[in-house]
């Protein structure tokens, strides 16, 4: 019998009621969910058992404690985690919502109860773009008392950077100090994040489902029966491809074409891939992450400094395999980290390395100049000591995929996608260096022994074109920062979009370092590149940037982003990005006739509506 016939046979059953009364509760009956059914019908069973049971004088449903989780995520591994936790809490019939923290409104957080945060921290100790908000607010004189918060933090970071998850660490902080409370201590997260962000979710989760069952359970412990909880998945990402970072398609090498000239100090490539019989989809913004192997002759090499037999084994995830497969598809030589440093040293008993050690700051900059091949030739094993090859691939982590801007629209290469990829080439002790993914790309991809490339796409939701077609554009992007803008004029030609585009590229050279230079131009030809605005640093004597056209410009500058523009910046994160900024206060100061602190609340305010977002790296 449905929970309406036993609604309808309470009415038949019940105390006698008018014909009226009986007409207006059957439609009452008719309007309500299955949910609300079932409640009603357990209500009056139980009228029919106690005529001490009087309806309540509102018939508000209980309030539930609910678990939101915040992430913050600059490269998309925070995104995965926060995702990962809410498909959990989900299955386990908890309350839970996955919020972007660019979406979350701050005055909601003193009416939450429980909250998980992931976040990841970039550069120089920064906040991820979405999290800027929060942080800020957190920060600010407008942060209220959080005495009913309960929360959990998990920060990513990179330990071979000086301020190493220091996001995560001033959420947790700031936290504490508003009243909230810590249901655990804040886990940190390396570039090798998976072990540790699993022992996390499971943790939280465990910790989370006590609390709130058991708040949620106090709080309907009445004759009304439970109503089970589904998850909210606000904002959380759908993928409509079966691949991921941990399922990778092998992907086709199409072209590896050079885009600098012969005389240039730079090597660039247009890489191209095929997608064909994958059904992955990506939109213009969004990042390719690319698996590699490390070079095998330089696995040689490092072999033979350490005198391990290529042929011994190690165990990996479980399985024997050979100390060489281990090295070349496993484990990062390429990057180095402090904490290789750290353990080769203990084989080692190096003075040198012992005092390096001990200044934090001297030893950032040597892992940040350094290879692993060129620890272990300047620092040597002692004749009487060695390393095993278990011991070495402890000392190492694993490695990390790669993530490129990705440089084409769908709607224009259809089953392809295209990057742009500086190759990491130098000579350094001696010995030609080559960074890790950009040399594969380069240089080994398309040997015979490689039968696919391991990609996925890693969505970025907070580097999107406007919906609105008719809206300007403002691009910045020198050097490789070029690739994502490439992908946006495509998608705007493929839109007909009618709103102007503005790019400012900048290089070394004119002749050797125009990348993408004849479509640049057709597209400024044809009418779609309203403005092209360039500056080539090494072509007079004196030094131009695209900080120093930004400037020149100011005026337009301001009239579009004041007029409604979206602002878009893509690059190196470290220095360019921080210039630019500089240059747009200057730009809003001058020709905005504010203050500094007034054009920092003009393009923090750009920022929150989405109308200024940035890609760096």
């Amino acid at each position: 019998m449905t929970s309406a016939q036993l609604v309808q046979q309470a009415i038949q059953t019940a105390s006698p009621l008018s014909t009226q009364q009986n007409a207006a509760l059957s439609q009452l009956v008719d309007q309500l969910t299955p949910i609300q059914q079932a409640w009603v019908s357990g209500y009056l069973s139980a009228i029919s058992q106690s005529n001490t049971l009087s309806l309540p004088t509102a018939a508000e449903p209980t309030a539930q404690a609910e678990l939101t989780i915040l992430v913050g995520s600059q490269t998309g591994n925070a995104k995965s985690i926060a995702t990962k936790l809410h498909e959990q809490a989900s299955s386990h019939g908890l309350a839970v919502k996955l919020v972007n923290m660019s979406d979350y409104k701050p005055a909601k957080l003193k009416k939450e109860q429980f909250v998980a945060i992931v976040v990841s921290t970039h550069g120089e100790g920064d906040a991820p773009d979405d999290a800027i908000t929060l942080h800020k607010f957190l920060y600010g004189k407008k942060a209220p008392k959080l005495d009913g918060l309960k929360y959990s933090v998990l920060a990513l970071g990179d330990s071979s950077y000086e301020f190493y998850c220091k996001t995560g660490h001033d959420f947790d902080q700031r936290l504490a100090e508003l009243g909230a409370s810590r249901l655990s201590d804040i886990v940190e997260c390396d570039v090798d994040f998976e072990e540790s962000a699993d022992a996390w979710v499971d943790a939280s989760l465990a910790l989370f489902d006590e609390q709130l069952k058991q708040i949620n359970g106090d709080a309907n412990n009445s004759q009304s029966p439970v109503v089970p909880f589904t998850g909210l998945a606000a904002n959380a990402a759908a993928s409509s491809s079966a691949y991921s970072r941990n399922t990778p398609f092998s992907a086709e090498l199409l072209a590896n074409q050079k885009i600098t000239s012969r005389n240039s100090s730079k090597d660039v490539r247009h890489i191209e891939l095929s997608l064909e019989d994958s059904d992955i989809s990506y939109q213009a913004g969004d990042a390719l992450g690319v698996w590699f192997d490390n070079d095998p002759q330089l696995v040689d090499k490092l072999l033979a400094l350490l005198s391990i037999e290529e042929s011994q084994t190690v165990d990996f995830e479980g399985q024997q395999i050979s100390i060489k497969t281990a090295l070349v598809k496993h484990f990062e030589l390429t990057q180095l980290h402090p904490g290789f440093i750290e353990k080769y040293a203990q084989f080692n008993a190096n003075d040198e390395l012992a005092a390096l050690l001990a200044d934090k700051a001297a030893l950032r900059s040597f892992v940040t100049e350094r290879q692993v091949i060129d620890v272990v030739s300047q620092y040597p094993v002692a004749k009487d000591s060695s390393i095993t090859a278990e011991q070495l691939v402890a000392s190492l982590r694993k490695i990390s995929p790669r993530l490129y801007s990705i440089a084409s629209a769908q709607a224009e290469v259809e089953e392809e996608v295209h990057l742009t990829v500086a190759v990491v080439e130098y000579e350094a002790y001696g010995e030609r260096h080559l960074g890790g993914a950009s040399g594969f790309l380069a240089h080994r991809a398309d040997d015979e022994s490689i039968t696919g490339i391991n990609i996925y796409v890693e969505e970025n939701s907070n580097f999107r074109l406007p919906q609105d077609n008719d809206t300007n554009v403002i691009m910045i992007g020198p050097g490789t920062g070029i690739a994502p803008f490439r992908a946006f004029l495509q998608q705007r030609e493929a839109n007909e979009a009618e709103g102007k585009n503005w790019l400012f590229f900048g290089n070394q050279h004119f002749i050797d370092d125009f990348l993408y230079q004849s479509e640049l131009i057709s597209y400024r030809d044809s009418g779609l590149l309203t403005r092209l605005d360039v500056a080539f640093s090494r072509d007079q004597e004196q030094k131009v940037y695209v900080q120093d056209r930004i400037k020149e410009q100011g005026e337009e500058l301001f009239q579009w982003l004041s007029s409604g523009a979206h602002l878009y910046i893509c690059g190196d994160g470290n220095r360019m990005a921080k210039d630019v900024h500089q240059a747009l206060i200057s730009v809003v100061c001058e020709h905005g006739k504010q203050s500094i602190e007034q054009a920092e609340e003009f393009l923090d305010n750009l920022r929150e509506q989405r109308k200024y977002q940035k890609d760096v790296y």
